[in-house]
């Protein structure tokens, strides 16, 4: 017999072994030639299969534990050595930062949303609440609160047990479809690694230890339904008792995959059209859609011609779900606060993403109000489509190119049919990501040529592989520190990867010699990191032979305050700047991206980040053309400030193109100027918010 082979490690991951870096070790351990067991050494547990993914959740594995791996098989120490190595790169999550499917809710909103669905309603609900504004528009009609919709859960089959788990298979192939459906469509729409999300479903949907526990109640006479719902909710409420707040929030993953599973069988026995999405579907008459929070699942089934608008007690502006909703162009206002879910069922509600202004039944006046500048704000996306094509000049005649950031070849497409003057960032790790290995010079050259040919010849700006914090790839570890947000990512990354790094950069020259492209360099922090980039960058063009390519440029992502207050000393190394107001947004203010407990803190119009803007300006002055390619350069509004402090280029989501080039179009620099050193003087975000946003509204 085979000797067992064990060893220990200690747990790097911020939040244990949430459900994609369990996901991860359930799906490498059943490709294991050995039976693998691992248990929490620290709490003392007994040991589980590896290849359960409800197994594994139930550890209440946190960073710091000590966790022991056993394997027995021909392949034991093969094994063994295969979970260590995905534990030394923190199972392909180091940063495991909370997710956005779903966000925690607060007992107090959760027992606000309990209340809610069972008709407790306020003696007052407030006229008026304020969240935070997270997809632009106005959207007025009858509230309808997302509630879970009901299945009938059969106590005994009524066929066979033979029959009850056919049943349940073809259900389980039916979810698996939906839940590949919606990752393919997150693919195209937001990448690899918001993708991922979906692994954990899929990952539980094959969970051995879960399907022969269902099994068993079936022999034993029970419903495939009633099988299935008590043995995830058995699952559920053994992660919700952990100790740890964050894990216990997983056992919603749980019931969210239960109720999937729950309506596949009911559709399958009486069959309908389902919708893609959750199946906690609102109703189709046209809504405004009010929950606590939502899933991305949730979020990619919504559609505009039902939807008016969202508005969310919790969730944050920066969320996977948020992106899904503004690319769907649903008005969306997060961070409500639990009372919103006091709403009562029907009554109208006015919702305004542009100010994150929520409205109980409105008076005729201010509806009115509302409504009017609804039909402006259509009609001046009417007229911005019309008019994508055209240059995007100040009323002065200064021209402000906007460009696209591209993802993929189908944001290529979008981004020449709305007009883009270029392709401003192009997130090169979308072809990295997904895979076991990187891809080779060739199809980085196919790719990269094909992006080019899409978006017409217009210039391509290449940002090299941006990954590590929270985008690890399995070919490229990084060390798993305690805040990989501020370890070993972006150009770090690819200075620490030479071979990695030149293949890049060669695709990228090889191109260049056919197309306009630009290098840009992300996460960079020293003078010296872009000096030893440079080098290799200039080995492999001497290596390629003919000299440096016609019209290549080189430039740099501004994402860390220290290097803003520096361009000065950086602007005779480079071509450009390209400020990352995201991520710089981050760092400035010590807000992590994504985390709704912090998401107000976040806001790129604070007036400390913009001055970080205008020092990159100022020490470009003369020198580098200087971009902004983050979230603000995407929000019209936010123009006439950009271009007052000296912004050149405006590089945003493909479907914004059109109303951004329209604002610039209002601004007269010289107002501009003014706009933005008012707005550097206020207080805080919400000043200069209101200092834009009055300008806005004063143009219409």
């Amino acid at each position: 017999m085979p000797p067992i082979v064990r060893a220990t490690f200690t747990l790097t991951n911020v939040h244990g072994l949430h459900a994609r870096p369990a996901a991860r070790l359930a799906r490498l351990a059943a490709g294991l030639d050995a039976d693998v067991g691992i248990r929490n050494l620290t709490t003392g547990t007994d040991w589980v299969s590896a290849r359960s993914l409800s197994q594994i959740a139930m550890l209440g594995a946190l960073q710091g534990h000590e966790l022991e791996v056993s394997a027995t098989g021909p392949a034991g120490q093969a094994a063994v050595d295969a979970v260590l190595a995905l534990a030394r790169n923190a199972f392909g999550d180091p940063l495991a930062a909370p997710e956005a499917q779903p966000l925690r809710a607060s007992s107090d909103s959760r027992r606000v949303a309990s209340s809610a669905r069972e008709g407790v309603v306020p003696d007052e609900v407030p006229k008026l609440l304020r969240g935070l504004p997270a997809a632009p528009g106005i959207g007025i009609g009858p509230a309808q609160l997302l509630t879970e919709q009901p299945v009938e859960i059969p106590e005994r089959a009524t066929g066979s047990p033979t029959v009850e788990q056919h049943r349940l298979g073809d259900a389980l192939a039916a979810t698996a479809g939906e839940l590949r459906t919606l990752q393919r469509r997150t693919w195209d729409q937001l990448g690899a690694d918001e993708a991922d999300i979906f692994e954990a479903h899929l990952a539980l949907l094959e969970d051995p230890e879960l399907l022969a526990d269902v099994a068993t109640r079936i022999a034993g006479g029970q419903s495939a339904e009633l099988a299935w719902g008590s043995a995830t909710e058995d699952i559920a409420q053994s992660i919700a008792g952990l100790e740890d707040d964050y894990l216990q929030t997983r056992a919603a993953d749980i019931r969210e995959l239960r109720g999937r599973v729950l309506h596949s069988l009911a559709a399958l026995a009486t069959p309908i059209e389902m919708t893609i999405g959750s199946p906690a579907e609102p109703d189709p008459a046209p809504s405004v859609l009010i929950a606590p929070d939502l899933t991305a699942a949730e979020a990619a089934g919504l559609e505009p011609t039902t939807t008016l608008a969202v508005a969310l007690a919790l969730g944050s502006p920066t969320s996977h779900a948020s992106i899904l909703i503004r690319a769907r162009g649903i008005p969306l206002v997060v961070a409500a606060g639990p009372t919103l879910l006091m709403t009562p069922a029907g009554s109208e509600l006015a919702v305004n993403g542009d100010t994150g202004e929520i409205q109980l039944s409105p008076d005729s006046a201010t509806r009115t109000v509302l409504l009017d500048r609804a039909r402006r704000q259509a009609a001046d996306r009417a007229a911005a489509a019309q008019s994508s094509g055209r240059p995007a000049r100040t009323t002065d005649g200064l021209q402000i190119l906007v460009g696209a950031n591209l993802g993929s070849l189908d944001d290529a497409l979008t981004a020449a049919e709305s007009g883009a003057d270029l392709a401003g960032l192009v997130r090169t790790e979308f072809l990295f990501s997904g895979r076991d290995t990187a891809p080779d010079v060739d199809e980085q050259v196919e790719v990269y040529r094909t992006l080019a040919e899409t978006i017409g010849g217009r210039r391509l700006t290449l940002r090299t592989l941006d990954v590590g914090g929270d985008k690890p790839l399995s070919y490229a570890p990084t060390p798993a520190g305690a805040n990989p947000f501020l370890g070993v990512r972006g150009l770090r990354l690819s200075l620490a990867h030479p071979a990695l790094f030149r293949d890049q950069l060669r695709a990228i020259v090889r191109v260049a010699r056919e197309t306009s492209v630009s290098i840009m360099f992300p996460m960079v922090s020293t003078l010296t990191e872009v000096h030893a980039a440079r080098r290799l960058l200039d080995e492999v063009i001497a290596s390629e032979g003919h000299g440096t390519p016609a019209g290549l440029e080189v430039g740099i992502m501004v994402e860390v305050p220290a290097v803003a207050l520096k361009a000065a000393e950086f602007a005779a190394a480079i071509d450009f700047f390209s400020i990352g107001t995201n991520d710089l947004t981050q760092y400035a203010l010590a807000a992590e991206r994504g985390n709704p407990d912090v998401a107000a803190i976040g806001d790129a119009y604070d007036p400390g980040v913009l001055a970080l803007i205008r020092a990159v300006c100022q020490g470009a002055a003369g020198g580098p053309q200087v971009a902004v390619c983050g979230d603000l350069a995407g929000d019209p509004r936010a123009a006439a400030l950009l271009v007052g402090l000296g912004v050149g280029t405006l590089s945003v989501s493909p479907p914004a193109i059109p109303l951004v080039k329209q604002a610039v179009r209002a601004v007269d620099s010289g107002q501009a100027e003014d706009l933005a050193v008012t707005a550097i003087a206020m207080p805080g975000p919400a000043e200069v918010r209101a200092l834009c946003f009055d300008r806005d509204e004063g143009r219409q």
